[in-house]
């Protein structure tokens, strides 16, 4: 059974140039599985932070689950996520330089049933290179047609 995908963070690979990309377990509450397994999550505002040796996801919106009762949780909670302690020392070190930032771009249930996080080690792209992005893409497309016209 392949990986069953929860949500992802489409504007991630616009805003950012992805350098890295990781693997992160979840800490998470029952009500959360049971609104994550029911596709009811956002991760458009999400970073992730690390904090005394430890990651931590900031601003990941997971509805509450309507059948939960009392038992509900905090929507926007910070939430622990579990890496290799060499993972979270590297990532320690390359935060702490300027521009790069621990950016979500999927939340996924893997072939156990386990929810994922993958994060990327980004660097936030500037308003040129945004441009420039999107002048190469459409200039692709243009030659695509072109070539599909001719052949």
């Amino acid at each position: 059974m392949p990986e069953r995908v929860v949500v992802r963070n489409r504007r991630a690979r616009h805003d950012y140039d992805i350098l890295e990309t990781y693997e992160a377990g979840i800490v998470l509450k029952g009500t959360e599985v049971k609104s994550l397994r029911e596709g009811r999550a956002s991760i458009q505002d999400a970073y992730a932070k690390v904090e005394d040796g430890e990651v931590w996801l900031h601003q990941m919106h997971i509805s509450p689950y309507e059948r939960g009762g009392r038992f509900n949780h905090d929507p926007k909670r910070p939430r622990k996520l579990l890496l290799h302690k060499y993972e979270i020392k590297k990532l320690m070190g390359r935060t702490q330089e300027r521009g790069f930032t621990l950016v979500p771009l999927k939340v996924y249930f893997n072939d156990r049933g386990i929810a994922k996080l993958e994060l990327a080690l980004a660097k936030g792209k500037k308003l040129y290179d945004r441009r420039r992005e999107i002048a190469r893409r459409v200039e692709e497309r243009e030659i695509e047609r072109a070539l599909r016209r001719k052949g």
